[in-house]
């Protein structure tokens, strides 16, 4: 095996001490009061040694590893793969790594990536948590380490975060179906104690109440993450046969998708039949035969507050706990189009 060129090496090549090829290397040839010729020998010197700094080094004496940890449920998932993108674009401009994990919505799954993650010394952890998980947030927070909660938070625990206005989105998915002359709407959820969850649930209720819409608690829809595709599939049984509904609002992207294989697989025309709106897009919605109207909670604005918490955190620039809430837009398509007439 090759052997780690180190500073002493460039210094020998150059004929200087390591203490100015460290100067030179880390710019600071000015403050070393190192000659333009000289600073520019030593980089040749390094770059025809390949010589590549000891970031473990570094990190030891500054304290520092510029590395962001950011833990999801899922990074397959399109909503978190996509947020996963823009912070690490967004974090490569302050000098920052981003490393990832999935905690597939699993307490003891998600303490393991934290574990890892500090010991890997990371400056700061960006979490979408999990359920149950507040007194691991609760003692990142006694660590002083630098945490952001985006998507999900907990209404007990005072944290950073960044999440939609959940309420105010679900009230939007209604509002559409009932103009559509919807009046028998459905909503599939995940079985989860989760306050966007419960927020998007509360929502609905809100909206059918608010537009004279009659709530039936059996068309409130729950699935596990678990056993989504089985849940899914049982849950909207229930209400496709027969149909008893004539609107079906999927809580997230991963459940629309599974809920549109059984509504194909039962026959029901969509939206002449039964209209749908999912939050969060999915690439598999242009697929479908009716593209399904959405709910964005712009996963740009998500990535972008986030790392600019968690980079005010890391430099002790917050004064306070912030909370950025993204304002929900209905993407409107062809899946709460006109309503077929049923015979008699």
């Amino acid at each position: 095996m090759r052997k780690k060129v180190a500073l002493k090496d460039v210094a020998k090549q150059v004929g200087v001490s390591a203490a100015l090829v460290s100067y030179v290397l880390n710019g600071k040839e000015k403050e070393a009061r190192v000659s333009t010729a000289m600073a520019d020998k030593i980089r040749k010197a390094a770059a025809a040694l390949d010589y590549k700094p000891n970031h473990i080094a570094q990190s030891l004496k500054s304290g520092k590893t510029n590395t962001i940890a950011l833990i999801v449920a899922d990074i397959s998932n399109p909503f978190f793969s996509n947020i996963a993108r823009i912070i690490e674009d967004e974090a490569k401009k302050h000098g920052y790594v981003v490393l990832f994990g999935s905690s597939d919505e699993r307490a003891e799954r998600q303490q393991d990536l934290i574990d890892v993650f500090l010991n890997r010394l990371v400056d700061a952890i960006i979490i979408a948590p999990a359920a149950g998980t507040e007194k691991q947030i609760a003692r990142l927070q006694k660590m002083h380490i630098a945490l952001v909660l985006i998507d999900r938070y907990f209404p007990n625990v005072t944290v950073d975060c960044v999440h939609l206005n959940n309420i105010k989105a679900a009230s939007k998915a209604v509002n559409h179906l009932v103009k559509k002359k919807r009046g028998k709407i459905a909503m599939l959820t995940y079985d989860t104690p989760l306050a966007h969850m419960r927020e998007r649930q509360a929502g609905y209720k809100a909206a059918l109440k608010a537009n004279g819409v009659k709530y039936r608690k059996n068309w409130l829809l729950q699935a596990s993450y678990q056993h989504l595709q089985q849940d899914v599939a049982e849950q909207l049984q229930q209400v496709l046969q027969p149909l008893q509904v004539d609107a079906l609002i999927f809580a997230t992207n991963s459940l629309a998708v599974a809920g549109l294989k059984k509504i194909n697989e039962l026959g029901i025309k969509v939206p002449e039949e039964l209209a749908i709106i999912s939050f969060d897009e999915s690439e598999a919605f242009d697929f479908f035969y009716s593209p399904v109207t959405y709910i964005n909670q712009s996963v740009s604005s998500i990535g972008i507050g986030a790392v600019q918490l968690i980079i005010n955190k890391i430099n002790g620039n917050a004064t306070k706990t912030s909370t950025v809430v993204i304002e929900p837009e209905l993407i409107i398509r062809e899946s709460c189009g006109s309503k077929m007439k049923m015979k008699k």
